[in-house]
């Protein structure tokens, strides 16, 4: 069966080959393998994206986004979105968006959400859409028991990278953290663990234009950067995998429970040990003393961060190979899409029916 899947990105966050975002990254990955695999891929996404398969672009906010921009991106992308379903009549549409309930389109085709972020930051509304043909997908076992509600969601997909672009390099001796500068990232913890464990460190990611992101980077970043902690703006594909390859650790001490951390799978696929919060998916995908450390508390993150580097690489690269590939995300991902393109119940969702 030759699938057409219309993907819908979070309209805030151009879709590249290797975008910041965890949602941008796992949407890119299944544009790929539909058109890969003989299917059409459409992307609805903002001006600037590069998918594998046709862009339906919408515009890209300039500006701060508040509250106005998004009620007017919005609006953009409903109509963009009713119009690619007429033109381009796809069997599947795939949201991907923190805020798809917004332009949740009209009953006809098999939707597929995919909640990258805590289940407790979505509408609870949202989680029990009335849409006839809404399915919802986690990504991890520990994102289902957060669940703020009795929502119906089918079996967790856990999210894969790319292991196949990175390699276990030669460690320098710096620890790095990687991803969205914004609160919950909580990358001032890792800046202060960094100097209390006398560890260089290199901060990547980019600060997006919301209010509460540009005062976090300006009150807790900015102030705690020095010549041997520094911020180096986004970074993206070889300078990221040479960059996490060097590491002697990645640090992530998200204060949000993760949903999955793409970035800490592609460390152990560059055989770079993941320090972080004994809380999330993080729970789920690191071994303690083996790929990394997990502690309780901020205080414990500078020892941990010391005794990362006496890990083995090479059992980093291998727990990456055995548990967090890519191919088997997509692989689910497509039986899925074939399974709703035939108009079947997505396997192991007999109990849990769509909105």
């Amino acid at each position: 069966m030759s699938l057409c899947v219309l993907s819908v990105g979070y309209p805030f966050a151009p879709v590249s080959a290797d975008p910041a975002g965890g949602a941008e990254q796992v949407l890119a990955a299944l544009d790929r393998a539909v058109v890969e695999t003989g299917g059409r891929s459409v992307v609805i996404a903002p001006e600037g994206s590069s998918p594998a398969g046709t862009l339906e672009p919408v515009p890209l906010p300039t500006g701060e986004i508040d509250d106005a921009r998004r009620r007017e991106t919005h609006a953009i992308v409903r109509d963009r979105l009713d119009q690619a379903i007429a033109r381009h009549r796809p069997d599947v549409v795939h949201l991907h968006g923190i805020d798809f309930h917004a332009y949740l389109p009209p009953p006809g085709p098999e939707v597929l959400v995919t909640l990258h972020l805590p289940l407790a930051w979505y509408p609870r509304e949202a989680l029990r859409p009335q849409r006839p043909g809404t399915w919802l997908a986690p990504v991890s076992r520990d994102q289902v028991r957060r669940c703020p509600c009795e929502a119906r969601l089918l079996p967790p997909i856990e999210n894969g990278v790319a292991v196949e672009r990175f390699r276990p390099g030669r460690k320098r001796g710096f620890a790095l953290a990687l991803g969205r500068i914004c609160p919950e990232k909580g990358f001032h913890l890792a800046l202060d663990a960094a100097r209390a464990a006398g560890m260089p460190m290199l901060l990547a990611g980019p600060v997006f234009p919301y209010a509460e992101h540009r005062r976090y980077f300006e009150a807790e970043i900015r102030p705690r950067l020095d010549r041997r902690r520094r911020w180096i703006g986004p970074v993206a594909g070889r300078a990221k995998q040479r960059l996490i390859a060097a590491a002697s650790c990645l640090v992530a001490p998200s204060l949000a429970p993760e949903t999955s951390s793409l970035v800490a799978r592609e460390a152990l696929a560059a055989g770079t040990p993941v320090v972080g919060f004994r809380s999330g998916a993080l729970v789920e995908a690191i071994e303690v003393g083996r790929t990394g450390f997990l502690v309780d508390a901020p205080e414990a993150l500078p020892e941990a961060m010391a005794k990362a580097g006496a890990l083995d690489p090479a059992v980093c690269r291998a727990a990456a190979e055995q548990r967090f590939s890519a191919r088997a995300m997509t692989e689910r991902y497509l039986a899925i899409y074939r399974a709703l393109a035939a108009r079947r119940p997505p396997a192991g969702s007999s109990s849990m029916g769509a909105g």
